[in-house]
């Protein structure tokens, strides 16, 4: 879910009205910054759970605390794709970020119903789960639209 809606903010924020649009530029700033956050989630993790142990562990623990981010940066990539494919295919920017963002919303929606549905939730209460998921993207989309 962070994933996703990092890199909705990312493709809102990228896409300047009136600037040059870098699709690929842009892709490559999402990837970044995907992989900043995940490492430094991973060392805050690391870090608040700190406890004693020889040097050996201690990295050991921060590679697993760090390795275990790895969903939130594969949850950038359809994003990622996206901008790709529109750099091979001369997709306006308007229209990307729209997709974009839309496509994301629905993603947040999904990822959060099945996962509830994967933990046990009911089929009523998991589909509730998804649309508060699912609105963090409507949020994003509310905010492009009102700062641009």
């Amino acid at each position: 879910m962070y994933g996703t809606v990092l890199a909705s903010g990312l493709l809102a924020a990228l896409d300047q009205k009136g600037g040059d649009y870098t699709p690929y530029y842009d892709a490559s700033w999402v990837a970044v910054t995907a992989a900043a956050a995940g490492l430094a989630h991973g060392y805050a993790h690391h870090m608040s759970g700190h406890r004693a142990g020889s040097v050996g562990h201690r990295w050991r623990l921060l590679l697993r605390a760090v390795w275990n981010e790895w969903p939130m940066i594969a949850a950038t990539l359809p994003t990622v794709l996206l901008l790709v494919l529109a750099g091979l295919t001369g997709w306006d920017s308007y229209g990307v970020t729209a997709v974009g963002l839309g496509l994301n919303t629905a993603l947040l929606f999904a990822w959060g119903a099945f996962v509830a549905v994967r933990v046990g939730y009911r089929l009523g209460s998991a589909l509730l789960i998804g649309l508060a998921d699912a609105a963090l993207g409507l949020v994003i989309i509310v905010a492009n639209a009102l700062i641009k």
